[in-house]
């Protein structure tokens, strides 16, 4: 008997709406993995390439230009001078009164403008981040100074500290210090203008500050104040033994940034002067800032080789200081170095 091995059945086959359904499926998830890929790998660039295209435009290429002009003769009242001066306008430094007088005059109004508006700032925060009633209203109320214009605040300012007719005085009265007989005149020395600037920087700043420290103060856990209560810590021993190491990550960016800005006062010392187009900071420059003089050299003595000079002697005084002041908080505030 002859087995016979029965023939296999062929495949059944889709019909063809169906196979081209599956392609156009298949067409579909390629192009949303390739969509994915593109997502994942190149938006994130693209994304921030605004800022950085910004950045080499408005940022990078004037820093470069600057440094080029400042190895140059460039007046624009004297266009015959050699053109390369090499490090003539640094050398220049060296021996510049006003140079050393201006950098005296920024150092004087940045420690008296800083460490107070750290310190304030931090103890407003404290306050800030208790229960109080009406406390939106507080926490908006310390941000108007800050939203103020800078050059309004400071006109009301250069009339409050009037020699004759200023409240500056007449308070200082009340405490039986100056008074009508014997008013201050805040505009003819250092010291006096320099804490007249410092208040006006001090007033604008502390409230900018206290909110950052409020932001950060209110991601430490409730828990930690509780424990240090019951060990008998006090209110004043919280703030500096838990609340200040806790949030000094955003301590350290806030005297960077006011190291930042402190050097590089410019609008408070010149709307504070009556004659303030000169750019002298008083008559014998008694509170003319680096960034004062590096005005009056480049747009009224028309030197800007010099005065690009001076911008990057700045630039430099500014990261070393910065770098001096993250290093101190950092040790300060119970961080590693």
């Amino acid at each position: 008997m002859s087995s016979t091995r029965a023939a296999p059945a062929p495949p059944s086959r889709r019909p063809a709406p169906e196979r081209g359904r599956r392609r156009a499926d298949d067409r579909r998830l390629t192009w949303r993995n390739r969509l994915y890929r593109f997502d994942m790998r190149y938006m994130p660039y693209l994304m921030i390439a605004p800022f950085f295209l910004l950045f080499l435009v408005f940022g990078l290429f004037p820093l470069l230009f600057n440094a080029v002009v400042s190895l140059r003769n460039y007046r624009l009242d004297d266009p015959t001078l050699p053109y390369w001066a090499g490090f003539e306008n640094f050398s220049r430094l060296v021996a510049d009164e006003d140079f050393w007088n201006a950098l005296y005059n920024t150092f004087g109004i940045f420690l008296l403008s800083t460490v107070p508006q750290l310190l304030l700032a931090l103890l407003v925060a404290s306050l800030l981040n208790r229960r109080l009633r009406a406390q939106t209203w507080w926490r908006v109320g310390v941000l108007l100074p800050y939203v103020t214009p800078i050059v309004a605040s400071t006109l009301v300012f250069s009339v409050f500290f009037s020699r004759d007719f200023g409240m500056a005085n007449w308070v200082l009265g009340l405490f039986g210090i100056g008074g009508a007989d014997d008013p201050i005149d805040w505009r003819a020395d250092k010291t006096h203008a320099w804490i007249a600037i410092a208040t006006m920087v001090n007033w604008k700043w502390i409230g900018y500050n206290a909110l950052l420290y409020l932001a950060a103060m209110q991601s430490i856990p409730r828990d930690v104040y509780e424990a240090a209560a019951i060990d008998g810590a006090g209110q004043w021993k919280q703030l500096w033994r838990i609340t200040v190491p806790m949030i000094q990550p955003v301590v350290l960016f806030t005297v960077i940034l006011s190291t930042i800005g402190g050097l590089q006062l410019f609008t408070e010392p010149m709307l504070f002067d009556p004659n303030a187009q000169a750019a002298t900071g008083g008559p014998n420059g008694e509170w003319q800032t680096i960034a004062q003089l590096i005005y009056k050299v480049g747009w009224r003595d028309l030197n800007l080789g010099y005065a690009a000079a001076m911008s990057w002697a700045l630039f430099l005084i500014i990261l070393v200081v910065a770098g001096l002041n993250y290093l101190l908080t950092n040790r300060l505030s119970g961080g590693r170095r």
